[in-house]
């Protein structure tokens, strides 16, 4: 479960910027758009947030901070070598950020347990990384190491609450990787629920293709028939997208289908490598079955199709979804569907979290769909730095305000400043 996400200094996001999943004020939609968490059950949490804003606003730097921290988190002390630079890129627009430490902390609940990670880095060295647990209600420091620009060296503190070979991990940790990550390789058994978190629950999804994921998830989700089968179909009708079954065939690839002037060393590498073949069944007008290649449905059939496997699979497995522009290729009205599947007590038991970006309006509906503070949004001020906000900074009214009206109207900012021809300057 994610209960809040910073980060400082990356691409667009120069100030600390903070996003909540924290239930806020306000009683709507309280059984079907929150839940309760921790070992007390104190605290509540959404299941969803859409976060809005102009093109090049920062929306898509923020999901990407997510994403990095994971690859650094999963990566850094397995595919990097020692002087491997670390994908991060500071603010640019400012000397004093430039070359200055990107930082990422996240806040989350694991088996009951609250844990606040985070970690400064560069490309080149961590600069700081923290861990605190809160397993009985009240903060421990599990360890922490900051870099000594006098000493050339860390200073550490390997808190008494972490057990298991501390110095062993401390002495294998790399400037360009991470202690956590190091500790789990080397058998941290305390350390492993935090890094499976980041590694298996964490999923982070940027705009890759027109139809977002490729469709071979869903298709081996649909072939082994473990269940897999019937809920895609569920979902797919439940879409009302007239499709009325589909059949998929596991082929191995067939010589045929390389190119004649293909090298016989590049040919032989596809020999036993096999594919789906992912075909729609629809009926005509006489009740009869008309059977379409996948590749001739719509980009939003076919995204839908994608996106089934996956949806299904965070849903039923409690995942933590982070997702860019959910609305391209996807009419309004399945949009609500896919976030509607996250809002609901049958098909979301295991309370999994979604938050996406979007330019689609139509669903912000206090009334049905959203809360107001499930809804953020994000922009760049005359610095060019993102800023991101959530919509209970406006005190909208309960229930008694068209949100999107609002939005469109430029109430909330985050909207795009579109001059007329002929009158932008020279330099755009």
């Amino acid at each position: 479960m994610l209960v809040e996400f910073s980060v400082t200094n990356f691409r667009s996001l120069r100030d600390r910027q903070t996003f909540s999943l924290v239930k806020g004020r306000g009683d709507e939609l309280l059984g079907s758009n929150t839940f309760p968490s921790g070992p007390l059950r104190k605290t509540s949490l959404l299941r969803s947030a859409a976060i809005y804003g102009p093109n090049a606003g920062g929306k898509s730097n923020f999901l990407l901070a997510l994403k990095t921290m994971k690859e650094i988190v999963v990566e850094s002390a397995t595919d990097l070598q020692r002087g491997d630079k670390l994908p991060v890129s500071p603010f640019q627009l400012s000397k004093a950020t430039r070359y200055a430490p990107s930082e990422f902390e996240v806040i989350f609940i694991v088996d009951g347990v609250r844990y606040e990670y985070g970690f400064a880095t560069t490309e080149t060295r961590v600069h700081e990384e923290w861990l605190l647990a809160y397993p009985k209600g009240r903060p421990q420091q599990w360890y922490e190491r900051v870099w000594n620009r006098s000493k050339k060296s860390y200073d550490w503190v390997l808190g008494n609450p972490l057990t298991g070979e501390k110095r062993l991990w401390q002495k294998s940790t790399r400037d360009n990787a991470l202690f956590l990550s190091t500790a789990v390789q080397l058998n941290s058994e305390q350390l492993q629920p935090i890094y499976d978190w980041f590694l298996r629950t964490l999923r982070t999804v940027r705009k890759v293709n027109a139809v977002g994921w490729n469709p071979y998830f869903s298709a081996s989700l649909y072939e082994d028939d473990k269940g897999g089968k019937t809920r895609i179909l569920d979902f797919l009708r439940a879409a009302d997208l007239g499709i009325q079954d589909i059949l998929v065939e596991n082929k191995p690839i067939d010589a045929t289908m390389l190119p004649e002037d293909i090298p016989d060393s590049l040919r032989k590498k596809f020999k036993g490598i096999r594919y789906f073949e992912i075909t729609t069944s629809h009926k005509d007008s006489e009740g009869k079955s008309v059977n379409f290649d996948i590749s001739e449905e719509s980009d939003g059939t076919r995204k839908l199709f994608s996106f089934s496997g996956p949806w299904i699979d965070c849903l039923a497995n409690g995942y933590v979804l982070f997702i860019d522009e959910l609305h391209d290729n996807l009419h309004p009205r399945l949009v609500q569907f896919l976030v509607q599947l996250f809002h609901s007590n049958e098909t979301n038991q295991k309370n999994a979290q979604l938050v996406f970006s979007s330019h689609e309006t139509s669903i912000l509906d206090q009334a049905n769909i959203f809360r107001r503070d499930q809804i953020w949004f994000c922009e760049k001020d005359e610095n060019s730095a993102t800023k991101l906000y959530p919509l209970t900074d406006f005190s909208p009214r309960k229930g008694r305000e068209n949100l999107e009206l609002a939005y469109l109207a430029g109430r909330y900012g985050a909207i795009p400043h579109v001059l007329p021809l002929g009158k932008q300057s020279v330099n755009g």
